[in-house]
């Protein structure tokens, strides 16, 4: 280890420290673990608006964010992920778009521009985590259907809108409401694909850290995020993070499409989560909710080459479902051993949690892992554990470099 003053000026100068050229040219496109035609067949391309994105599909448009851009803190705008089900996805005017709300669980039917957001509730900001539910889908074995993603479907953003509950209670919620529906513009090509509509339990709907947001790291939300209204459910997946949002319902019962079962189920009792959504719980399985507590290396990639005797600096970011991260541990031996790395600034209890590890390496073969840990006492996996659909892989990551 290093002391703590000669720790910070590396990581304010040296950077890296000592980094020799990497073994080899080739772009990276994800960790070794993925099918080997996913790697093969890889390429970067670029939607209207985005820098050169790692292109999963390109109808509907799959786009993942290359490691290197989550070194920030917060994701920029032009290199977040990009995840649709569906392909027909029309450009929303700003100026004619309007969110319908009611439900037979709604007090009334009701209407709000974004003109209406903007002037008539109070505006909130927060940092928030938005991830795929299938993020690492790519790294499990034996390997499942669907975008094969590695590390990049995801992003963290400073989010700015509307509290989804301030919205709701002015149209007014009835006793027996139990879920709250949504629906956005985008939509499937021809009638035998399902809409996508989600829904969420009505206590979390009125929770105060789920949002109708309009802007994203200052800016309006790009197209591919959502633009102009999208919902934001702190600590969810962003299967629940509707785009291009146009219409939600108060329900009094469960919402039954395709979208919710049985897409986007885990087994029941596998994880460690405590936010349920008991309304579509069957003896089984369960809808997928809160993220599970992980962490990525993000500035070293496998077969790096680094030169013995320099200041060498790991570096990360962890998160989870909002209870927050309180610490990661690294190991460069393979998970023999551990020590703890130094965490940045707090951004919120959703965000990003950068960290840093720093070290002085003999010549050899170092085996680098990260293990985060949170608030209420859950870590990462060393297994994983094993689901059809390839969800929640917090899979301890290993990084293997060489020092001469």
């Amino acid at each position: 280890m290093i002391d703590r003053r000669r720790f910070l000026q590396g990581v304010a100068g040296a950077g890296l420290g000592g980094a020799l050229p990497l073994s080899r040219a080739a772009p990276y496109y994800g960790p070794e673990g993925l099918p080997a035609g996913t790697l093969a067949s890889a390429t970067y391309d670029t939607l209207p608006g985005k820098l050169p994105l790692i292109k999963k599909s390109f109808r509907p448009p799959n786009y993942e964010t290359p490691v290197h851009y989550f070194n920030e803190v917060f994701t920029p705008n032009d290199a977040f992920f990009v995840r649709y089900h569906l392909s027909n996805i029309p450009e929303v005017a700003a100026d004619t778009w309007k969110l319908s709300i009611g439900g037979d669980a709604a007090s009334a039917e009701a209407a709000f521009t974004l003109a209406d957001l903007k002037g008539d509730f109070e505006q909130v900001e927060m940092a928030a985590v938005c991830q795929c539910s299938g993020n690492r889908r790519g790294l499990s074995e034996p390997h499942v259907p669907g975008v094969e993603w590695g590390y990049g479907a995801m992003g963290n953003a400073r989010w700015k809108g509307v509290r989804l509950g301030d919205v709701l209670r002015k149209v007014g919620v009835k006793a027996g409401a139990l879920e709250v529906a949504y629906d956005g513009a985008d939509g499937p090509v021809n009638d035998k694909t399902p809409d996508f509509r989600k829904s969420i339990p009505v206590w979390k709907a009125l929770d105060e850290n789920t949002l109708l947001v309009y802007e994203m790291n200052g800016e309006p939300l790009p197209h591919w995020n959502g633009f102009p209204v999208r919902l934001l459910v702190a600590g969810w997946t962003a299967t629940y993070w509707m785009k291009h949002l146009t219409r939600i319902e108060v329900r009094s019962r469960p919402l039954e499409d395709f979208w919710m079962n049985p897409a986007y189920r885990i087994p029941k009792g596998r994880f460690p989560i405590v936010d349920r959504f008991v309304s579509q719980e069957t003896d089984t399985n369960t809808p997928i909710t809160e993220m599970v507590v992980n962490s990525l290396i993000t500035n070293i990639h496998e077969h790096s080459l680094y030169r013995a005797g320099s200041p060498l600096f790991i570096r990360g970011i962890a998160w989870d479902g909002g209870y927050g991260v309180t610490r990661v541990d690294v190991s460069t031996d393979g998970g023999r051993t551990w020590m703890p790395s130094m965490l940045g600034d707090d951004h919120g209890r959703f965000s990003f949690r950068q960290w840093t590890y720093a070290f002085r390496p003999a010549p050899g073969k170092y085996e680098v892992m990260a293990r985060a840990t949170n608030r209420v006492g859950a870590t990462q996996t060393s297994e994983l554990v094993f689901n059809p659909a390839g969800y929640h892989n917090n899979v301890m990551q290993t990084v293997t470099i060489q020092v001469r």
